[in-house]
């Protein structure tokens, strides 16, 4: 393969927030533009200041000390919580890639500090662009000569819940162990997947309706069973068997535009793949 510039594989055309949005703006436009991170940049000179993500608006609804602030700030009022500014959650120690990097050295990077996704600067830390994990696997899609077995490379031992687990304890879960998506497992058989960004559009499309109205615990306390019904905030996962090709699974992938599948063997669930296994893959083969 040949290594190129990062921008190569950069989306350019990268969207930031100003540090004094508030955290509903980055919420709406990250669900709007179905974003799993956007960098914190300064409005007039684009300096890179800070990156949300989908996990830290997790843990800021609920699922680690973020949620604080709503405690002991605006005594568990949510929708007051929401109007405060970014800059109170963001992540302000940002994994950055230099924009004359080769991609190799930003998928190494991303690798090693296990981000999902890296803001490019130039040398005077204006934000020119970002590489994700999304876009490595875009370029893997095209590399036809790379492949391998689904068995080889997936997650196994995964985490998972059952369908009368809490949003809140869902949430909790995935802050505590680090992870981004919850299968829903019943008597050994898979019922669906829950995943971050599955929750920031639960909270803008249904528990914000509840907060308005009335106790914000009433929307925490819903059962996974109602994301895996409602239309509009979940989708059927994709589902491939251990002895699947690599190639097959990044295509899809690609296609329908998601970041994991599920290994599935006689309805009981087998592992993951995640874009985090398919870039140790690419790094594999590097």
């Amino acid at each position: 393969m040949k290594f190129g510039s990062v921008m190569d594989l950069a989306t350019k055309d990268v969207k930031t927030i100003p540090p004094r949005s508030t955290i509903m703006n980055a919420l709406k436009t990250m669900v709007n533009c179905n974003f799993r991170r956007m960098p914190i940049a300064d409005a007039g000179t684009k300096r890179l200041e800070g990156i949300i993500s989908a996990t830290d608006l997790v843990n800021f609804f609920g699922g680690g000390e973020k949620h604080k602030i709503v405690v002991e700030r605006f005594n568990g009022n949510l929708s007051a919580a929401v109007n405060e500014c970014v800059d109170e959650i963001m992540v302000r120690d940002v994994v950055a890639v230099d924009c004359d990097a080769s991609w190799q050295d930003a998928l190494e990077l991303m690798l090693e500090k296990r981000v999902g996704g890296c803001p490019i600067v130039d040398e005077e830390d204006r934000v020119v662009g970002i590489i994700t994990e999304k876009d490595m696997l875009k370029y893997l899609a095209n590399q036809k000569k790379l492949d391998g077995y689904v068995r080889d490379y997936m997650t196994t031992g995964v985490i998972t819940a059952n369908p009368e687990t809490t949003i809140e304890e869902a949430m909790k879960i995935m802050i505590s162990k680090k992870i981004r998506r919850l299968p829903v497992i019943k008597d050994g058989i898979m019922l669906g997947l829950i995943t971050a960004r599955e929750i920031l559009r639960y909270f803008t499309k249904e528990a914000f309706k509840v907060i308005e109205t009335g106790d914000v615990r009433d929307a925490l306390q819903k059962p996974l069973t109602l994301m895996l019904s409602k239309e509009g905030l979940h989708r059927e996962p994709i589902t491939f068997r251990p002895i699947d090709r690599i190639s097959d699974v990044v295509r899809r992938m690609v296609a329908e535009g998601v970041g994991v599948a599920l290994i599935v063997e006689d309805g009981r669930l087998e592992g993951i793949i995640t874009e985090r296994d398919l870039m140790n893959f690419l790094y594999s083969k590097a």
